[in-house]
């Protein structure tokens, strides 16, 4: 009796279980104790697994290592097997065409398959050090990912995906990074937010997508177009409306403390737009919420083509989305934003529009907007 299985005996007892033999008729095929064969089959994992019918079976890769040997081609070897021509060839390109052996690809395949799988966070050190310290200085996950592969680019221990430090920060079970790290995360949420959801048709009418937004609003060279959103208060029960120039970075609240639905969100925008010369009144983007379905008679009365992103993309709203976060200096998440009169509101947006910005050159958007609107006064 051995005392330790190969590799090949493991995979032949292995083969001889699958196909249905008991413990005591393998044990008597291969030349072992039924005892022997009893502990190998308790040691490893993959005798619990049940397999997907879908995947390739020992068996069949048996035969695919039979025909690579009879010089069959691929479509030959598919044919045999009622298989798709491309699951034989990635099978076979896996591993050297003549080195192909059935039992190696079968325990790559059940090694690749086992759940679940550990995370590079748990297995090298240096590289959860590396994370810890910078989660530390405040650097966002995607950050991190993006340096490491700067920094380490030939060394595959050192570089690890974005979503997996995320896991590693909040999925139960997987938590290898330190819990209290995630105080240091931009949004510092005790929970993220599920990725990828589903998107459902959109509830406005007769809108238009923003890839037919006009080209001279998304490189910026042209002013006058605008990008608007809704802060919510605690409770969801209050909110702020407000715009951004895209060119200018310059910022407009608006008062909804009388609410936040659609006639009133339209007159409030249309209130706010109006004030403006026309030359910076060419477009607003704005997210596919229902409170900007009156976009139709706010076009009507404003003149403004309105623009909507598609679902779950926030980015589309760049500055938008940016300013939205320098606001909530102001305006914390939690609180009753309807404690925030017109006047309050008009002294926050002017405390905004005058920091200077470095896409800006150093220059505030309220010197940048009131370029514009001298240029305005003399043509």
């Amino acid at each position: 009796m051995p005392l330790r299985a190969s590799v090949e005996l493991r995979h032949e007892i292995r083969a001889l279980y699958w196909g249905g033999m008991n413990t005591i008729g393998i044990a008597e095929k291969v030349g072992v104790t039924d005892s022997f064969v009893g502990r190998l089959l308790k040691k490893f994992p993959w005798r619990l697994r049940k397999r997907n019918p879908k995947n390739l079976s020992f068996a069949e890769r048996e035969e695919i290592s039979r025909g690579i040997i009879a010089r069959k081609s691929i479509r030959a070897i598919a044919r045999e097997l009622g298989r798709s021509p491309s699951t034989i060839l990635r099978e076979v390109a896996a591993s050297e065409r003549a080195a192909y052996r059935a039992w190696i690809s079968d325990e790559r395949s059940e090694r690749l398959a086992a759940r679940p799988k550990p995370l590079k966070l748990e297995i090298f050190g240096p590289l959860r050090k590396q994370v810890e310290d910078w989660l530390e200085l405040e650097w966002s996950p995607r950050q991190i990912a993006k340096r490491l592969r700067l920094k380490y680019p030939d060394d595959p221990t050192m570089n690890i995906s974005h979503e997996s430090i995320y896991k590693a920060l909040y999925v139960q079970g997987r938590g290898t990074l330190r819990t209290e790290l995630k105080k240091h995360l931009r949004q510092a949420r005790p929970q993220r937010r599920r990725q990828g959801k589903a998107t459902r048709g959109s509830r406005i009418r007769d809108m238009v997508n923003i890839s037919q937004r006009p080209a001279e609003a998304a490189d910026r060279a042209v002013p006058g177009h605008w990008e608007g959103d809704l802060i919510i208060g605690t409770n969801n029960r209050s909110a702020i409306g407000t715009l951004v120039e895209r060119a200018t970075r310059y910022v407009m609240l608006l008062d909804l403390r009388k609410g936040r639905t659609a006639d009133e969100v339209r007159d409030a925008l249309t209130k706010a737009i109006q004030k403006l010369p026309v030359e910076l009144k060419r477009s607003l983007t704005w997210d596919q919420g229902s409170e900007l379905s009156g976009h139709a008679k706010f076009t009507v009365d404003t003149g403004v083509k309105v623009f909507f992103c598609d679902p779950h993309s926030p980015w589309q709203r760049g500055s938008n989305e940016n300013t939205n976060g320098l606001l909530r200096q102001y305006f914390p998440k939690g609180t009753d934003l309807s404690l925030h009169n017109a006047a309050e509101l008009d002294r926050i947006a002017r405390r905004l529009n005058g920091r200077p910005r470095e896409t800006l050159d150093w220059k505030t958007p309220a010197e940048k907007f009131d370029e514009l609107l001298a240029q305005s006064a003399a043509a």
